[in-house]
């Protein structure tokens, strides 16, 4: 069964540097251990104050891949674009604009051909069965979702392939399968909002089915962090 550590902030602030600095440190632990580390990242407005605070970490990131958990289908410059909001971000300027990023190539003609790609490119840049990423960073949807394995779709039945097509809110989307993100050495959930204190809820509850809360179909071995602030977690901590 997935252990989930919940920790509340006490701030918004307090949040986007306690993100930063537990990614910062799951960065520098896999590259003590690797020549490289690899991570994938979620997109939307939640983490961007915490990538921020990120991009500024002094480490080596010339060995840092940074990829995405999942992506909208839209042209990279589209605003909805999270390789856009990553770029303007975590790699805006500072010692993370060394990375290496490697975006979810939405130029192709179809998003299963653009899912065929990044599938491709995940393969080149994580090893192992299913790739392994040192640090995967996730987002908490009020209907429970996480990525882009949205209830009551296809995606988070997935199991046979490493990425595959989400639809969400009225847009394809290239995203992760769920055996990818549990293969994780390491999982945060960044969780913030009066409207995802449902949905935290339902991810801490070892009942909730799946199909109605994708997001508790990532089951790492090591113990799940939840950074959360204190409007998503009220009455749980």
């Amino acid at each position: 069964m997935t252990r989930y550590h919940l920790i509340v902030a006490s701030s918004a602030g307090d949040l986007a540097r306690q993100v930063a600095e537990r990614m910062a440190a799951a960065i520098d632990l896999a590259l003590a251990q690797r020549d490289r580390a690899q991570i994938a990242l979620a997109g939307g407005e939640t983490p961007k104050a915490a990538y921020v605070h990120l991009g500024q970490e002094h480490l080596p990131w010339n060995r840092v891949d940074v990829l995405l958990g999942d992506e909208r289908w839209v042209d990279a410059a589209d605003p909805a674009s999270n390789a856009r909001m990553l770029q303007e971000t975590l790699l805006a300027q500072g010692p993370a604009s060394q990375a290496c990023f490697h975006p979810v190539p939405t130029d192709r003609a179809t998003p299963a051909e653009s899912a065929i790609a990044y599938g491709e490119l995940l393969s080149t840049v994580c090893f192992g069965r299913p790739p392994r990423f040192d640090l995967v960073l996730l987002g908490l949807g009020d209907d429970g979702h996480t990525a882009s394995l949205f209830p009551g779709t296809a995606a988070p039945t997935v199991t046979d392939l490493d990425v595959t097509i989400g639809e969400g809110k009225g847009l394809p989307r290239v995203t992760l399968s769920a055996p990818v993100l549990s293969a994780a050495r390491q999982v945060i959930f960044l969780v913030s909002g009066a409207g995802k204190q449902q949905a935290l809820r339902r991810l801490l509850d070892p009942q909730e089915p799946s199909e109605r809360t994708p997001a508790r179909l990532v089951q790492p071995d090591q113990e799940v962090v939840i950074l959360a602030d204190a409007a998503a977690a009220e009455g749980l901590a």
